[in-house]
């Protein structure tokens, strides 16, 4: 019995840490739990919860379509880890947030509200049309090269791009 495990998740980081990004997105499509849900249909064929990462999906038949191995840690932090940090590019290193999106062409923003201790970031990612792969961030004001954010300690609001 063939199976597509949760390397399809570590697949997707790879093509993003490639900035792929049309194909990391493409493998989020295929593996995100509630796209197997979006009809009495698929919902019969997939046979499991579809708010839980399964670390399996089936490719041969009888069973082609179905998930299995759910409610695995591990799947779950792996998928989170790729959302997060590979295809929405924030990635913690002890008091620096880096930023390095790899979003779909067709996106042109998103904002998040990051709370480091007692100061929150008002973060808002913005894609050009002119240069999609390029990435600049701004704190303050105040264009940073090295595309990080340095966290804080302090109880403020902070506004980025």
């Amino acid at each position: 019995m063939a199976a597509i495990h949760s390397w399809g998740i570590w697949a997707a980081m790879a093509f993003a840490a490639l900035g792929d990004s049309r194909r990391a997105w493409e493998l989020l499509a295929m593996i995100n739990p509630v796209n197997h849900a979006r009809s009495p249909e698929a919902i019969a064929t997939y046979k499991v919860e579809p708010y839980v990462v399964s670390a399996d999906v089936y490719a041969l038949s009888p069973h082609t379509g179905r998930g299995g191995w759910t409610w695995y840690t591990g799947s779950a932090g792996w998928m989170y880890r790729l959302i997060v940090e590979s295809l929405l590019g924030l990635r913690l290193e002890v008091d620096k947030l880096h930023i390095a999106p790899c979003l779909p062409v067709d996106w042109e923003a998103f904002k998040v509200h990051y709370r480091y201790r007692e100061t929150v970031y008002h973060i808002d990612v913005l894609q050009t049309a002119e240069d999609k792969a390029r990435a600049s961030v701004t704190v303050d004001g105040v264009e940073r090269h090295d595309k990080v954010i340095p966290l804080l300690t302090i109880a403020r609001n902070t506004r980025s791009r």
